[in-house]
């Protein structure tokens, strides 16, 4: 090869190797959240499902037929998803519908200058496999804790395929109240809470719409994921974010006791569902016997001085040592053999034993 020639093809290698490292440092520069704050992790929200899917390789051509709607999601702005803990507006004051236009509720209104506009397009997103009591995991990468949380799931018959989500589409399934970040589990960086669902009479494809008020400031996140009831998932299993660690305390490996109640009658079952130093959360699912209900009651007595702090999916009165707690407007009405379930957070001492005896009371 002449000299010239070499010259020009030792150019061109050196701009193809320094192409190359810009383009990876970027690569590394993007593929970090550039602030923490936090999203549904399980069932995995759009964004977010789109960063776990493809955050390593979201220049794959293959994502356009495998997964197209992350592929027009990347496409219009790949900040979208390395920022998939970022998607929220402040100083809504609670007024979230006059704050959201129809149409525009995955994107939050437009919001951060419609960054994540891409997540209303309407199309086949990847949904994961829930049955009617499921629940969502919210991860909080800076441990803001929450005034409320609430889960919406969109009404029987409403065609995701097709339709614009709008908020006479949702039915609240779920909520917690004022709910710290020190009554949370802890993860290596942030915490994460579960908050139990009941969305009966569901099947096919359906959105889980989560509102999470933050409480350190008027912030409010808007996070849609979609589901299958009853179906297959067609995404992999959500994971934990990378940052995940289990648990302080395991719960119990012992079942669970449930009550012995009459023929027909309701049964609950209480279950532990993490625990930290000081505070644990945990669901009781009441399960309805041979006969059509319209409402039920459940009660126990702490052993051990535990106190309830906060409920979801009930409303919860204790008396001493005492604690019951009685359906609310939307899970009353139970079919022959149907569950729902409800939960909270308490604070309990050095033991937290499940309670012995959990008995339920039916009203027909």
């Amino acid at each position: 090869m002449s000299t010239p020639h070499r010259r020009r093809a030792l150019v061109a290698a050196a701009l193809l190797a320094v192409g190359t490292l810009v383009a990876a440092l970027l690569n590394v520069t993007l593929a970090g959240p550039a602030s923490a704050h936090g999203s549904v992790v399980d069932p995995a929200s759009r964004n977010y499902g789109c960063w776990q899917r493809w955050g390593d390789d979201f220049q794959n051509p293959a994502m356009a037929t495998e997964d197209p709607m992350c592929w027009q999601a990347w496409q219009a702005d790949p900040n979208a998803m390395w920022n998939w803990n970022g998607l929220f507006r402040e100083g809504v004051a609670g007024n979230h519908q006059a704050a959201i236009p129809d149409g525009q509720l995955c994107s939050a209104g437009h919001t951060q200058s419609g960054r994540y506009n891409a997540l209303d397009t309407v199309g086949a997103w990847k949904t994961a496999a829930v049955t009617s009591n499921f629940r969502i995991k919210l991860y909080d990468q800076a441990s803001h804790g929450a005034d409320y949380i609430r889960v919406y799931v969109t009404k029987q018959g409403f065609d995701a395929l097709t339709t614009p989500l709008r908020w006479s589409d949702l039915e609240l399934v779920g909520q917690i109240g004022n709910t710290p970040a020190s009554q949370w589990t802890p993860e290596t960086q942030g915490v994460s809470i579960q908050v139990p669902a009941s969305a009966p009479g569901r099947s096919g494809r359906h959105i889980v719409y989560t509102i999470w008020q933050a409480s350190h400031l008027d912030q409010s996140y808007y996070l849609c994921s979609d589901v299958d009831f009853g179906g297959g998932s067609t995404t992999p299993p959500t994971t934990t974010p990378p940052t995940t660690a289990p648990p302080t305390t395991a719960p119990p490996t012992t079942p669970p006791p449930t009550t012995p109640n009459p023929a027909g009658a309701c049964t609950a079952t209480y279950k532990i569902i993490g625990q930290w130093g000081g505070g644990f959360q945990a669901e009781v699912q009441v399960t309805n016997g041979g006969s059509p209900i319209r409402g039920w009651s459940v009660s126990w007595n702490y052993a051990n001085g535990q106190q309830v702090t906060s409920a979801w999916n009930a409303t919860v009165s204790t008396s001493g040592t005492l604690v019951t707690a009685r359906n609310v407007a939307y899970n009353g009405s139970l079919a022959p053999g149907a569950s729902t379930s409800f939960g909270f957070t308490g604070s309990s001492g050095a033991t937290n034993p499940v309670p012995g005896i959990v008995s339920c009371t039916t009203t027909a």
